[in-house]
């Protein structure tokens, strides 16, 4: 796909992996409507767009409420006429910590946001995507979607259905407009774990164990699938590594990452 004049809806548009996504597109010359549930940070991408800026439009945007995603829907439309590329970017964590420690309310928000947020988004802009003469639709997974991350289970579980739900879609879609790429990013330099109301403690020696890849290099990559119609998309050597090991011997893959986590957490 060639992304000059295309409208992109880019959720989570406000920091991390997704404002440079933003920021990737309006460089390929598309037209973006960044969406996020917090208004300062979609101001700060409009800010870092600069002279680009005009071919951006902010929308803030709770997608966890197919409400809150239909308005989303309008306001696009009215304003770009048509949408040609969803990505569904916007995630959260949370606390490093079991599942028998998590709150209920806490749960909820993670499986809302994260799996809930990918089908209101793909529900919604589905029939204006098959209006178009060529279409795509972006997911961002997570590696710990394809095997398990210890005290981040809930959130490996929602990124897991968010796996099969790009591959039902791509199966579904296979004979349609509308291309489907799902990504895997390893660890990624952004302020998603600063969110999650962890300790801050057990953050800072994870991310010093494991510092992650740029923002920056993910999101080039991330649009450069787009253009390819790439389905899977691994970003990172850790992804792309950790992903064969499970396929080769998944209870030593597992056994293996619950020892790492425990040297990165208490080491």
């Amino acid at each position: 796909m060639d992304l000059m004049g295309k409208v992109v809806v880019v959720t989570g548009g406000g920091n991390g992996i997704g404002q440079q996504i933003v920021l990737a597109l309006l460089n390929k010359n598309a037209i973006v409507a960044a969406a996020d549930i917090n208004l300062d940070g979609l101001n700060d991408t409009q800010t870092k767009a600069g002279s680009l800026g005009t071919r951006l439009s902010l929308h803030q945007t709770d997608i966890s409420s197919r409400e809150s995603v239909q308005k989303l829907c309008n306001e696009v439309t009215h304003k770009h006429q048509h949408v040609d590329v969803i990505i569904n970017n916007a995630g959260v964590i949370h606390p490093f910590v079991p599942v028998s420690d998590l709150d209920d309310a806490v749960i909820n928000k993670v499986i809302n946001v994260n799996l809930f947020g990918a089908i209101n988004m793909t529900k919604v802009f589905l029939p204006v995507l098959l209006s178009r003469p060529v279409a795509h639709i972006v997911n961002i997974s997570s590696m710990g979607g394809l095997f398990a991350f210890p005290k981040q289970t809930i959130y490996g579980a929602s990124k897991a259905a968010v796996k099969l739900l790009s591959e039902g879609l791509y199966a579904e879609l296979k004979q349609t407009n509308v291309g489907v790429t799902v990504v895997f990013p390893g660890a990624v330099k952004t302020n998603i774990t600063k969110n999650c109301d962890s300790h801050p403690v057990a953050l800072d020696k994870f991310e010093r164990f494991h510092p992650g890849m740029s923002p920056q290099i993910t999101a080039q990559r991330i649009v450069t699938a787009i253009e390819k119609n790439t389905f899977r998309l691994h970003i990172g050597a850790d992804s792309r590594l950790l992903s064969l090991v499970y396929r080769l011997a998944p209870n030593f893959a597992i056994n293996l990452l619950a020892k790492v986590m425990r040297m990165a957490m208490d080491g």
